[in-house]
């Protein structure tokens, strides 16, 4: 019965997020259009990712330890292990764009509404890591904050075990000297595992801002990236313990 209610469960969610997606579409067609409004149509993503967590009824504890001002950019690093991850990237606040695969720009609609938001990149092509390292930059230079998912994937074969992080964002943030802000997604494997059968199981996700990483205490960007491995792989090991 799990796994029955777990596929009509994944299916609500599927039709949820189309229909969605289909109704805020034009409002964010609107500020893409508009090149001063593009932050508008980032803000509309965050309250359409809150409105759907709520519909689908997937609860989200959020724990708060980081100390975000407004309007100060922010690096936000999370560990990657579901397709989930994507969608909860929009309870980060402020106006952040994403760091995610060229692959999602191909999606119809909504790939759209990516590459044009946001920062698409294909890990296979080194110049285009570089253009989105420099475009990464850019968004930063105007106060906005990035989200990337430093594992550069879903790649893992064990989750909650991390693989290396690679090197880009903490280059970057020890060049800009911007706070990076870790985050751990504690049990979005077990809600949707990344094992090609696509099911949703419905318990409570849990979201953790860590305490933010100011570039000017560490004296490489390599301290920094073991740092913020660190912080991710405790939490995720503290509320993943092995039985």
């Amino acid at each position: 019965m799990g796994k029955v209610f777990a596929r009509i469960y994944s299916i609500y969610a599927a039709v949820t997020f189309v229909v969605t997606f289909l109704l805020i579409f034009p409002f964010i067609l609107i500020c893409i259009r508009i090149p001063r409004w593009m932050k508008y149509g980032r803000k509309i993503n965050r309250y359409w990712a809150r409105a759907y967590f709520s519909l689908i009824f997937l609860p989200i504890k959020i724990e708060m330890e980081a100390k975000i001002k407004s309007g100060k950019p922010y690096i936000f690093l999370a560990n990657h292990f579901s397709y989930l991850d994507v969608a909860m990237m929009g309870f980060i606040p402020g106006d952040v764009l994403f760091v995610g695969k060229a692959s999602i720009s191909k999606m119809p609609l909504f790939g759209y509404y990516f590459k044009s938001l946001h920062i698409a990149v294909d890990r296979d092509r080194m110049r285009s890591r570089a253009e989105t390292m420099r475009r990464a930059g850019e968004a930063l230079d105007r106060g906005s904050s990035i989200i990337l998912f430093p594992e550069g994937g879903i790649f893992t074969p064990k989750p909650p075990k991390m693989i290396p992080f690679k090197n880009g964002a903490f280059r970057l943030a020890m060049e800009k000297q911007i706070p990076v802000i870790p985050v751990t997604l504690s049990y979005n494997h077990l809600i949707l595992p990344e094992d090609n059968q696509f099911l949703l199981y419905r318990r409570r996700a849990k979201m953790v801002f860590h305490q933010a990483l100011d570039p000017g205490d560490f004296d490489s960007d390599i301290n920094l990236k073991e740092t913020c491995f660190a912080v991710i792989q405790q939490q995720l090991d503290s509320d993943n313990p092995v039985v």
